[in-house]
């Protein structure tokens, strides 16, 4: 083993900090929340010019605006505080040196390079393609080197992560299986790699369109491979997100998960056939089978359908026969009203995991079905679906992750304790907001990708129903709530670092502490209804079946009313 560096022992959590890994999961953790800060101020133009009563923006900055917008949040912000997830589910939780510090470094330099080339780009005009950079529309070149750039740091960062595991194995840190929540980083890392592989992968190609060298790209085949890391970069965040859930549930309530063997098969299921879900923005393309449409939005989509619904009842259900075991037995739901509301990190993760469940998983579910896509493909309720994903679901787990983080790894008390208590509520309950009146308009018709939903001044002009534009006021307003939260998660943060109270190093040594073996242990069953360990959880997730069916019906009976029979 080498003994080259330390390992601090941090005295409020017990965790062990490599002094790399530390490092690293610093600046890839504060870049992230630079960038969280440059995609909220732009979504201020986005949700001003999309309420039609102020329509801000022009159309060129617009489309300038939401292109920005939708790179730093949907891919800078998340990945970069991604790898910080995943060297802190190796080196920290596996209690073992970063593997390759230097070049770790090489992956952070990459990604920052790439992030802000690719931002200059988009500032400097003319490449206000979206996120999507559909060809034959061509952006600068730099807007193409810079995401190349990007993915090439994020790909040597899992490689390190992956490294670090090889570590731990041959530097015995631990015994037995990997952690759950280390497992979990796994999973996100093997999509990751498949994710950013494909992003290159069509992205070479489109840069050296842009230079000359290649004369075109076919736009079938980049719609095809592009969504392959577009979507499944989502999947990334997901397996993400899921691992910060169960370390959660350990943090607040020390609870074990009800069977590591069944979340770790629903995470296997997540790395076979959740990428699968790129197919619903597919479905109107020409260039696909009908055949490989069907099964990829029915059998296959079920297996991920699957995993998620596992977790969305073992882990509540871990909170629930934790809650149990301390005394909380009082009827269905003492252990849920007992749960410590005033901490973030709970806070945040819960609104997270019922927002992710009931907004995005249901949501999601209805549009990867290939007859009901056709009902709201292309319209606002795509980003009504994916604001519940990335942001309720993935953005407020990070957010809640941090402040526990904060006096953790950055050994900071946090500031203003009472604002940073009712962040999450402001921005998890806004963007729900957010997301059903998005959702709305979007059943309703209203356009994904124009700036002007009217069309006014035009000869085509097409005149909403009353409640299409109410609903996108109502976009306007959430929006706007939702950025407030957001920005006072910011300030906590930076306010934080700048100026928070330092706490306790702890103790440093010039070894690690292996994990201590612990006994396995069973879930008690001498409470609840009928033998359940978690009968609250359970009769949450029978209201979450009866939400599905129900909502999955009537959009069956939209979809019947498109062509009436006669």
């Amino acid at each position: 083993m080498s003994t080259s560096t330390t390992y601090r022992t941090c005295p409020r959590s017990g965790l062990q900090f490599e002094a790399n890994a530390e490092k690293l999961m610093i600046v890839n953790a504060f870049v992230a929340v630079v960038f969280l800060l440059i995609g909220g101020v732009l979504a201020i133009g986005v949700a001003l010019t999309r309420w039609p009563a102020i329509h801000w923006l022009p159309a060129d900055t617009f489309y300038q605006v939401l292109t920005a917008h939708g790179i730093d949040m949907l891919i800078f912000w998340i990945i970069f505080f991604e790898v910080a997830v995943l060297y802190f589910a190796s080196s920290t939780l596996l209690r073992c040196r970063l593997a390759t510090p230097k070049i770790a470094w090489l992956a952070f330099w990459l990604m920052l390079i790439g992030a802000l080339m690719n931002n200059i780009a988009v500032f400097q005009g003319g490449s206000s393609v979206m996120m999507t950079s559909y060809v034959p529309m061509m952006a600068a070149p730099h807007f193409y080197l810079g995401l190349i750039l990007f993915a090439v740091g994020a790909l040597i960062a899992c490689f390190v992560f992956f490294g670090t595991l090889v570590v731990a194995k041959r530097d015995k840190t631990y015994q037995g299986s990997v952690p759950l929540v280390t497992f979990g980083a796994i999973t996100a890392a093997i999509i990751a790699v498949f994710t950013i592989a494909s992003g290159a992968i069509i992205l070479i190609p489109t840069f050296l369109q842009s230079v000359g060298l290649v004369k075109e790209v076919d736009a079938l085949v980049y719609r095809t491979i592009w969504w392959a890391f577009g979507h499944s970069s989502q999947q990334i965040n997901v397996s993400a997100h899921i691992a910060i859930w169960y370390a959660a549930a350990a943090i607040a309530f020390g609870a074990k998960p009800m069977s590591e063997r069944v979340s770790r098969g629903a995470f296997l299921l997540y790395i076979l056939f959740l990428q699968l879900a790129s197919a619903h923005h597919l479905l109107a393309d020409p260039g696909l089978s009908t055949g490989w449409k069907v099964v990829n939005t029915s059998y296959f989509m079920y297996f991920a359908v699957l995993a998620s619904m596992i977790h969305g009842l073992t882990i509540p259900g871990a909170i629930e026969v934790a809650q149990r075991a301390k005394g909380y037995n009082k009827g269905l739901f003492e252990w849920l009203r007992k749960a410590p509301w005033s901490n973030p990190t709970f806070s945040g993760v819960f609104i997270a995991i019922i927002g992710f469940g009931f907004l995005g998983g249901i949501s999601g579910v209805m549009m990867g079905t290939e007859q009901l896509n056709m009902i709201i493909h292309n319209t606002i309720y795509v980003p009504g679906h994916f604001h519940a994903t990335v942001v309720v679901g993935t953005t407020l787990t990070f957010m809640a992750l941090t402040y526990f983080l904060l006096p953790v790894l950055f050994r900071r008390e946090v500031i203003n304790p009472t604002l940073a208590k009712w962040q999450p509520y402001l921005f998890g309950l806004s963007m729900y907001f957010f997301c059903l009146v998005m959702m709305g308009a979007g059943t309703l018709g209203v356009s994904r990708r124009h700036w002007d939903m009217a069309f006014q001044g035009h000869a085509l002009a097409y005149e909403w129903p009353g409640a299409a534009y109410l609903m996108m006021g109502l976009v306007g307003i959430a929006g706007i709530a939702a950025i407030i939260g957001g920005a006072i998660f910011v300030y906590i943060t930076v306010g934080t670092l700048l100026w928070g109270k330092r706490l306790d190093e702890g103790a440093k040594s010039a070894r690690f502490t292996p994990i201590p073996p612990t006994a396995p242990t069973a879930v008690a069953q001498t409470y609840g209804s009928a033998g359940f360990a978690a009968p609250g959880t359970f009769a949450l997730a029978m209201v979450f079946l009866v939400a599905f069916v129900l909502y999955y019906f009537i959009n069956w009976k939209y979809l019947s009313q498109l062509w009436g029979l006669s």
